[in-house]
């Protein structure tokens, strides 16, 4: 300890002192005041002894440094929609026109931090050689983006650097491009994967990992043959929440965990997919043909170009977009895998707009080995947020950016220390809030919802990070060291799995069982 600390603490004890003599001038007041000063210190010393006996603290969970490297990698972009966009800014490069907005919205509202942090983010040393979309106005934004690498607004004159490719196979083929982005529709995330591993490119690609279970074991077995780097773009990966709730887990906070229930609530036309289309787009801006490619040969249409995921040629509904997230965070904590069985149900009971996939949904995954059950379920047209809930016999941990945990008055571990009142059960046992401190502006509904459920934004030392750059960077990290991140191809080969089972059940109306030894769903 300092002697600035010794200062300090002195001064500390001081305060407190002449405070309570103070307040203990006005009678009624001061032995009031006492009274509370004292229960605080008290309850503070009983939360302390306790987190210490159950082996948990508050600090930030340790995640070790990335290792050093002066390898600049070169990048390319397949898909450059509204994902697309946002998982290239978290390699650092921005479309110069969404600066521009932050920097004004950070001038009315002091709290919108979007432009500052995309500023403080970590500089990944790559470059952002080349650029594919089907959709002209979008690749050029996607160009304009790759030159903006002082990132700054519209006034700055910003000259494209990528070479923008009309296929992506000439973009896999190009010698200046080491590693692919891919932000395409579901229908060509396993092909492009494929093409891209036995071109010998590593692969970021996003969830859904693949749109049918046949394409899942040839997508499976080139990656693992070709040796590249795969991440599968699941953020929640980096949520320092879900690493503290995975370090409570394994203290046994929650005791044996018996029942998980998550959930997907919105309840706007953007949360149900029905997106803003361009009134710029039309058949002599869209490569149609090479949007659907051999998927579908529906007639050109800009509902189901810009809304996709209504329609299952080209996506996977509620499944694959949506409760794989939940799914991939609770696998992440406690290593479930792929169920022994699935069962969904639901229907188009909201937006009756010509969608094929469900707008209310829900499936039963059951892992008898674990003896648990994991319950999802999803309205559109519906805002109440149920979070994720892992129940436990000694308690229920609440989960989204920040965790709580809560003593199950019933415990056999806690019972003692709730008969003598060290444990209150309609108190939190243990309560988590990274960056507590700072204040967190959103500035839409789609914005609060991912950022509520930790899949927009996390922190580390104290400041907000966005989770994708985390992500990216983690990715771009072990392809320098040879490694695999955390989200590889066998943890998308378990998110794929149970994604299919649960699209299965739903539009062959059965429920479905792994077969772990054959690798096939019956």
């Amino acid at each position: 300890m300092t002697m600035e600390d010794n200062k300090q603490g002195l001064l500390g004890r001081m305060d407190r002192r002449n405070m309570l003599k103070g307040l203990a001038t006005v009678p009624f007041l001061g032995a009031f005041a006492i009274g509370w000063w004292r229960k605080r210190r008290k309850d503070h010393y009983l939360q302390h002894s306790l987190l210490k006996e159950l082996g948990m603290d508050a600090s930030a969970p340790y995640i070790p440094p990335s290792p050093s490297s002066d390898k600049t990698i070169r990048l390319g972009i397949i898909g450059y929609g509204g994902r697309g966009a946002h998982l290239v800014r978290g390699a650092g490069f921005a479309d110069p026109e969404l600066i521009q907005a932050w920097k004004e919205a950070a001038l009315i509202d002091s709290d919108d931090k979007r432009y500052e942090d995309f500023l403080a983010q970590e500089d990944l040393n790559v470059e952002l050689n080349g650029v594919c979309d089907v959709y002209d106005i979008r690749a050029e934004r996607g160009l304009l983006a790759s030159g903006n690498v002082a990132r700054e607004g519209t006034d700055a004159g910003v000259t494209p650097k990528a070479r923008r490719y009309r296929t992506y196979q000439e973009l896999l083929e190009a010698d200046d491009i080491d590693a692919v982005i891919i932000a395409t529709p579901d229908h060509w995330h396993a092909q492009m994967t494929i093409d891209a591993a036995m071109a010998g490119k590593h692969v970021y690609v996003e969830k859904g990992m693949t749109r049918t279970l046949e394409e899942t074991y040839p997508m499976v077995d080139a990656v693992k043959e070709s040796g590249i780097c795969f991440q599968l773009g699941h953020q929640g990966r980096q949520t320092e929440s879900y690493l503290k709730a995975r370090e409570a887990v394994e203290k046994g906070l929650l005791g044996n965990i018996n029942l998980i229930e998550v959930c997907t609530n919105r309840n706007t036309p953007n949360g149900a997919w029905q997106y803003e289309i361009d009134e710029e787009a039309g058949p002599h801006n869209i490569d149609w043909k090479q949007f659907s490619g051999p998927y579908s040969d529906h007639p050109f249409s800009l509902e189901r170009y810009f809304r996709w995921r209504c329609w299952w040629d080209y996506g996977t509904g509620l499944s694959g977009d949506l409760f794989t997230h939940e799914y991939d965070a609770i696998n992440q904590i406690l290593d479930l895998g792929i169920p022994y069985s699935a069962v969904s149900s639901g229907g188009i009971y909201h937006f009756k707009d010509g969608r094929e996939v469900p707008d209310v949904w829900q499936v039963t995954c059951e892992y008898p080995a674990r003896d648990l059950t994991l319950l999802y379920s999803a309205s559109l047209a519906s805002s109440r947020n149920r979070g994720k809930v892992l129940m436990g016999h000694d308690g229920h941990m609440e989960l989204g950016n920040s965790l709580t945990v809560w003593p199950d008055r019933d415990s056999t571990r806690y019972a003692k220390m709730i008969e003598k009142g060290i444990i209150d059960p309609e108190k939190p046992l243990f309560n988590y809030i990274p960056g507590k401190k700072n204040v967190d502006a959103v500035s839409s509904a789609t914005e609060a919802y991912f950022a509520g459920r930790g899949l927009l934004y996390t922190y580390r030392g104290g400041r907000r990070v966005d989770t994708t750059h985390l992500h990216i960077k983690e990715w771009l990290d072990c392809i320098r060291s040879g490694q695999q991140p955390s989200c590889n191809i066998d943890q998308g080969f378990q998110e794929a799995i149970t994604a299919q089972m649960a699209i299965i059940s739903y539009r062959e109306n059965r429920k479905v069982y792994w077969d772990p030894d054959r690798q096939i769903i019956i």
